[in-house]
């Protein structure tokens, strides 16, 4: 368990939580690559590589030499995609696609970060139109991702706005921190990938998830805490949308008020009767 709840007296705290591997069992951006396929995003060969490299990243995790030519890669891949059917494709098989590969161990994370009173932020290098569907499936608070330049057409360049990887990520959650008044010696951390080590160091407890080989060397030199996450289970199974402090005081409330008036109606029968 995380702790009580927070003293509100205190600065804002969060929860930062990279997505692949992470949260979900898979890559966002390439899970999607069959419905880009069959939405005529991309032909066959390119479905081919991208399941290829899917492999490569659920072996052993990418190293940077190989996240930078999977960008490279994915940005050229991208040019000319209208981005309104990208984001079409994604809401249409999202469910279908990622609540299934959503780690259990994750959702409850979230849902015990939540109740605690801490935001939840996911901090992904996959693109914003994957990335906030998925948050707001998962109940994050906010999402950072990476942007690609869109033109006057309404499709992709090709081109890279922002992209959130590596040093990126900890610069990304240091600015929302200075935004939102988050005390990040408070805040939480949780990535798979020895490439988030600034953004694991940039917080007061950083935990290293299914890590790779690079962070989990680095995570046993520093007493990071290691977790393994195994069980991918659908949200529906457990709650739709994880529970906020304001919905657990509802719920409470509510509980109480049907409490009372049984008693009361209870007392009442018994006064009838008697």
């Amino acid at each position: 368990m995380l702790g009580l709840v927070e003293n509100h007296s205190l600065p804002r705290t969060a929860a930062f939580f990279d997505l692949d591997k992470t949260v979900i069992a898979k890559s966002s951006t390439l899970t999607f690559s069959k419905s880009f396929y069959q939405g005529g995003l991309i032909n066959r060969r390119a479905v081919l590589r991208t399941a290829y490299a899917q492999f490569v990243f659920l072996a052993g995790g990418a190293d940077h030499d190989q996240m930078e030519r999977m960008r490279e890669y994915l940005s050229a891949l991208c040019r000319g995609w209208n981005v309104q059917q990208v984001k079409e494709i994604v809401a249409e098989t999202l469910h279908d696609l990622i609540d299934p590969i959503i780690y259990d161990e994750a959702a409850s994370l979230i849902e015990e970060h939540h109740l605690a009173g801490r935001d939840v932020v996911i901090v992904s290098t996959s693109g914003t139109e994957v990335v906030e569907p998925i948050g707001e499936l998962l109940g994050a608070d906010r999402v950072v991702a990476t942007r690609m330049v869109v033109g006057d057409d309404g499709c992709f360049t090709g081109d890279v706005e922002y992209y959130a990887y590596g040093p990126t990520k900890a610069e990304a959650i240091k600015e929302l921190a200075a935004s939102e008044g988050y005390d990040l010696s408070r805040c939480y951390a949780y990535s798979d990938s020895a490439t988030d080590i600034p953004m694991l160091e940039a917080v007061g407890h950083p935990h290293a998830v299914n890590p790779d080989r690079a962070l989990r060397r680095e995570a046993t030199t520093r007493a990071w805490p290691i977790l393994d996450f195994h069980h991918p289970v659908r949200l529906k199974q457990r709650l739709s949308v994880p529970p906020r402090p304001a919905l657990v005081a509802a719920a409470a409330i509510g509980a109480a008020a049907a409490t009372a008036g049984l008693v009361w109606y209870a007392n009442r029968r018994r006064s009838v009767v008697g």
